[in-house]
């Protein structure tokens, strides 16, 4: 019999930056603020219907121009405001109950003070970088006549194997990946402004989508 898939509620965010606060004791924390704005339920997905059992949720309205006609058409005939970003998160049967397209979500479930968070988001995009800075490579002397300044150097041996092995270090493009920052202890949530506050900093440029869930690690490091 396979184990009960783990589930974890998310909510969705943009990044607007970061900042400092300073607690009780002076000591001034970087933090980067998240606006969490909309977060409604646009669908439910059941096993009977679907296969499997998730949420849909919305975010960040948009103007009509600016969607999918797709997109447009499934918001309009559920009746939902014009939400930009949509995404699922699995979910176990009994949750859906707790759900209602159209009513945001409960962000209680997710935030709360003084605990840790996971947060996700595309990094930012660098183009095509060379090894020293995509690799961290040592670069070559800069002696007279050198020609190795930030070159890659040698890729591998001539004839045996003959050929550059899999994986190897090379020049490539860097960043635009899908990162996750865990352990992000939350500082304090605006409720009246919908602006979360976490230690430290958290993948993308300001404006970047984030997804934000329950940490799946304990204080000590150990998965729950």
């Amino acid at each position: 019999m396979s184990k009960p898939y783990r589930t974890r509620p998310e909510i969705l965010g943009k990044k607007l930056g970061m900042t400092q606060v300073f607690n009780t004791d002076g000591e001034a924390i970087p933090v980067t603020v998240i606006e969490l704005s909309e977060n409604i339920v646009t669908a439910i997905k059941t096993p009977d219907k679907n296969g499997y059992a998730a949420i849909q949720i919305g975010a960040n309205t948009k103007k009509e121009s600016k969607l999918s006609k797709p997109k447009l058409g499934f918001l309009k005939k559920n009746s939902l405001p014009l939400l930009g970003y949509l995404k699922e998160f699995r979910a176990q049967d009994g949750e859906l109950a707790s759900y209602k397209v159209g009513e945001p979500v409960d962000l209680s479930k997710i935030i709360v003070e003084n605990e840790k968070v996971d947060v996700s988001g595309k990094s930012i995009g660098k183009g095509f970088q060379g090894m020293v800075k995509l690799h961290n490579k040592h670069r070559g002397p800069k002696s007279h006549g050198s020609k190795s300044y930030r070159g890659p150097g040698s890729i591998g041996a001539h004839t045996t194997p003959g050929r550059v092995m899999p994986g190897k270090n090379m020049p490539a493009r860097m960043g635009h990946e899908e990162i996750t920052a865990r352990n992000l202890k939350v500082v304090e949530f605006i409720k009246d402004k919908n602006l979360l506050l976490v230690k430290g900093a958290v993948p993308g440029a300001e404006g970047t989508l984030l997804t934000i869930r329950p940490s799946i690690k304990k204080w000590n490091g150990v998965a729950k």
